[in-house]
């Protein structure tokens, strides 16, 4: 498992203060998907107070790239590197869920 961390930053405004932990499903199908461009972009974006980890399975096999927001234990399924920067923005920062990603298993009703 790798650990990629972003130092925290109170300074900058507007962020939400709960530190977050997103982790990135690296296990084969994941990987297959391209979880490791989905991590890339993750790390591309640092946020404050948001711990960014690649991880063994997320036992969600095929509905690949899985990320995983916790504490909020947001699940979010086929994971694009072109959607990080929403991902990052409306989540992250604003601690609003990206209904269009959500994880349909999980998240019904988005």
């Amino acid at each position: 498992m790798t650990n990629i961390t972003q130092p925290p930053n109170s300074a900058v405004s507007g962020q939400v203060s709960t530190h977050r932990c997103v982790r990135v499903c690296h296990n084969r199908t994941c990987k297959k998907q391209g979880a490791a461009k989905v991590l890339a972009a993750l790390t591309n974006l640092p946020v404050p107070d948001v711990t960014v980890t690649a991880s063994s399975c997320l036992g969600q096999c095929g509905n690949g790239p899985m990320v995983l927001v916790l504490p909020d234990m947001v699940w979010y399924s086929g994971v694009q590197p072109h959607e990080i920067p929403l991902l990052v923005e409306q989540h992250l920062r604003c601690g609003e869920r990206v209904k269009q990603m959500l994880y349909y298993r999980f998240h019904p009703q988005g």
